[in-house]
């Protein structure tokens, strides 16, 4: 499939995406640990099938220091033992917030008691936040056919840079 719209090349889209990034930036320098952030962006995009998303957080990663083990293990994270209690928890509030329509419960009590065993209250509210932001993400980049395989670290930050 080819990108069916451009959505850094519209003035509408660009304002918003500036928005939206800026948004991104208040989680990205919140104190949720940044692999946390980078791991259930993976997982979130892994499930919504958005390739951009997916190459994005996996290069985001990578150049923040995460292993390729792990990366490889985020779409298996409960069948795997390199991942921590407390992103266990990140990753199952992951799936369940982005699953939405296949679980009519929405995220469970008992991963919501998860996360607030491992998360203090700004760290919590930067995983809530990134769980709907990530979906969003996945949302704009699948429904325009935003390919992913060219994205280079960094890039995203810094075309939206505050100043």
């Amino acid at each position: 499939m080819d990108p069916r719209f451009n959505l850094f090349e519209n003035e509408i889209s660009m304002r918003f995406a500036k928005r939206f990034a800026g948004a991104g930036l208040i989680i990205h320098n919140s104190p949720l640990p940044r692999p946390v952030q980078e791991l259930v962006s993976l997982r979130a995009s892994q499930i919504n099938g958005c390739g951009h998303c997916v190459d994005m957080h996996v290069k985001e990663a990578t150049a923040a220091g995460e292993s390729a083990l792990r990366l490889h293990l985020v779409a298996t994270w409960r069948e795997s033992t390199v991942f921590t209690e407390a992103e266990q928890a990140a990753l199952a509030l992951a799936e369940e917030g982005t699953r939405l329509a296949d679980a009519h419960q929405g995220v469970s009590d008992e991963t919501w008691a998860l996360v607030r065993k491992h998360y203090d209250d700004d760290q919590t509210a930067a995983l809530v936040a990134l769980v709907a932001l990530i979906n969003a993400a996945n949302r704009l980049a699948v429904i325009v056919h935003q390919k992913g395989g060219s994205y280079e670290p960094g890039a995203f930050t810094a075309a939206f840079a505050e100043g």
